[in-house]
Order: structure tokens, then C-alpha cells, then sequence
């Protein structure tokens, strides 16, 4: 995906339509002057939905469209009609849109599941017509209820990616080399710090047409759970991925201490995180021999399934994308 055109977090103004007035009438035809009341309800005011598209990667039209209004309902009128609900108004999200409260920044809810809507503000309830309130001691109702007024607030969407593998390094650990090399994907790729600087999405084809979604998401850094360096504003694309493979540069000082940096920073960030599935690649290993290999082997940790790999070389990349499939299976039929 493009970069700048990927936006991840957009605060909006929702406004919600007026409920129409019910209607205060009363039947009156030729032979009939003195008709009881037959004023109908007013329509309900249009709901501002969000619903979900599994085609949209971004909330970018949103960033320049800040204010969403939906219609008033329309009021009520005689012989019992009831006024027209007024138009929804509907926002077409990513899956994995999360909404807050504006001013509390609460979640309210997700979207996950194509075409799933929800009521992002609803619209005003419709006002009763005097036809309700006639009684065997008022049978000539001289009043209808006004419609509610819409609602209106800031919202917040955050988007979290959703992706089956989630790349997890330190800057330059190799990991939008490694996109580039199993996907189509085109992201930015030099040799200092922070190049990505947002998450890139990309399809590996694998055996017999199959294929699953990886993401690489921004370096983590240590202290990036408090906000440092990119921070926040990344980690909690991590939170939907099934997977999660760590990249660490065969050139590292300490290949095992980097590691547990960043899983501490994801143990600090989210708890939960610690429950997913995890592997360990490590990069750039077109620059050992066997026997470094087998020195670098004895200071790997234990409880996670690791390899090493040369995305510029090709080397190892078959193997790894067989271990990812293997275990994000492994999970599924579990």
C-alpha cells in the first residue's frame, strides 16, 4: 500500500437527524364534522452508521470529511400517517476499526465482520401524534409530542490491521526487505532508522493458491510502550495479528537481549500479546558461516521456534514461509 495515502486514526463530528413533530389533526370530512383525532407520528431521525468494508485498507476519505450529518425525520400528518424516517447516513470503514468516545476516548465498539453496521449516533425518536393520547375522558386531544432532537459528538477511529503474520524488529531488522521479497508489496526500503514509518500490507502467495496477509509494522524501540520513537501510535497494529515474527539482524550485538527487548515491550504494552503465536527470524544471515550459525544457535531462547534467513539472498525464505503456514494452522484447527 502506499504510504501517504495510509491513515490510521481520524477524529470525526457526528450529527444525527431530528425526529419529525407528531401530527395534532383531527378527521374532518363532509359527513363527519366532528372526527376524532387522527394526527400520525413523525419519522425517526437518521442514524449515523458505520459499516464495515472488507475493500477499504485506510480511513483517508475521512480525514477530509470531518462532519457527517444524516436527515430529520419528517412530521407526522392526518389520517393517521406517519412522517418519513429521515436518510441514514452511513461510513464506510476498514475491519478493524475501533471507535472511541471523543471527549472520554472509551471504546465503544469494533468492526471485524464485512458488512457489520453500527449505530455510530442515533437518530431522534419520532414525536406521537394526538391519535395516542386519546382517552374515554379526552377524547379531543389538543396536543402532540415534539420530536427528539439528533445527537451530535466527536467520535475517534483508530484502525488496527488486520493481518495473519505481524513483523516485530527493532528499525532496520530487515523486515520491509522481507515484505518486498514474499509480496508484492512496495514499501520503502534504506539503511538508517524508521523508514517505515507506516504499516505496509502485502499477500504471500504460498503452495496450491494459497496465501496469507503479513504486515510490517513500524520499528519498535525500547521505552516504546510509554510513546518513544513511534510508539503507541503502531503497537496496536500488533494486537490483531494471528501471528507474530520477531526479526533480529544476524549483525546484532546480542541476538537473545534484542529479542526479549521487544517482547518486553509488547509484555509492557498488552499483556495479552504474550499469548500469541511466535517466531523468530533471524536476518541477514547471508553473512555467517556454519560455524556461527551453530555458535548463534546455542544463545537463541528456547521457547520459541527460530531460523535463520537472507531475504537479498533468498536464503531460507521457502522454509520460513512453511513454518509461518504450519503454525497459523496449527492455531486455527486448535
Amino acid at each position: 500500500m502506499a504510504s501517504n495515502n495510509f491513515v490510521d486514526y481520524v477524529k470525526i463530528h457526528c450529527t444525527s437527524g431530528k425526529g419529525g413533530g407528531g401530527s395534532m389533526h383531527y378527521r374532518r370530512e363532509k359527513y363527519i364534522p366532528k372526527g376524532g383525532p387522527d394526527g400520525g407520528d413523525g419519522g425517526r431521525g437518521g442514524h449515523v452508521i458505520l459499516r464495515g468494508n472488507p475493500q477499504l485498507w485506510t480511513l483517508l476519505p475521512l480525514k477530509f470529511k470531518k462532519h457527517i450529518k444524516a436527515g430529520h425525520g419528517v412530521h407526522g400528518s392526518g389520517n393517521l400517517k406517519t412522517g418519513a424516517q429521515g436518510t441514514d447516513a452511513y461510513i464506510d470503514v476498514p475491519l478493524g476499526t475501533v471507535v472511541r468516545d471523543g471527549e472520554t476516548r472509551e471504546i465503544l465498539f469494533e468492526i471485524t465482520e464485512p458488512g457489520e453496521e453500527r449505530i455510530i449516533q442515533p437518530g431522534g425518536r419520532g414525536g406521537l401524534g394526538n391519535n395516542n393520547f386519546k382517552s374515554s375522558m379526552n377524547q379531543t386531544p389538543r396536543y402532540a409530542q415534539p420530536g427528539e432532537d439528533g445527537r451530535e459528538g466527536w467520535k475517534i477511529l483508530e484502525l488496527k490491521v488486520l493481518a495473519d503474520v505481524g513483523l516485530v524488529g527493532l528499525p532496520n531488522a530487515g523486515k520491509s526487505t522481507l515484505l518486498s521479497v514474499v509480496t508484492a508489496a512496495k514499501p520503502e526500503i534504506a539503511d538508517y532508522p524508521f523508514t517505515t514509518i507506516k504499516p505496509n500490507l502485502g499477500i504471500v502467495k504460498y503452495r496450491d493458491h494459497r496465501s496469507f496477509v503479513m504486515a510490517d509494522i513500524p520499528g519498535i524501540i525500547e521505552d516504546a510502550h510509554k510513546g518513544k520513537g513511534l510508539g503507541l501510535r503502531f503497537l496496536r497494529h500488533i494486537e490483531r495479528n494471528s501471528l507474530l515474527l520477531f526479526m533480529v539482524p544476524a549483525d546484532s550485538d546480542d541476538i537473545k537481549k534484542e529479542y526479549e527487548v521487544l517482547l518486553n515491550e509488547l509484555k509492557l504494552y498488552n499483556p495479552e500479546l504474550m499469548h500469541k503465536d511466535r517466531l523468530l527470524a533471524i536476518s541477514k544471515s547471508d553473512m555467517l558461516d556454519e560455524e556461527l550459525k551453530s555458535e548463534i544457535k546455542k544463545e537463541l531462547p528456547k521457547k520459541v521456534k527460530s531460523m535463520f534467513i537472507s531475504s537479498v539472498a533468498q536464503m531460507g525464505i521457502v522454509e520460513l514461509k512453511d513454518l509461518i503456514w504450519e503454525t497459523l494452522n496449527d492455531d486455527r484447527l486448535s
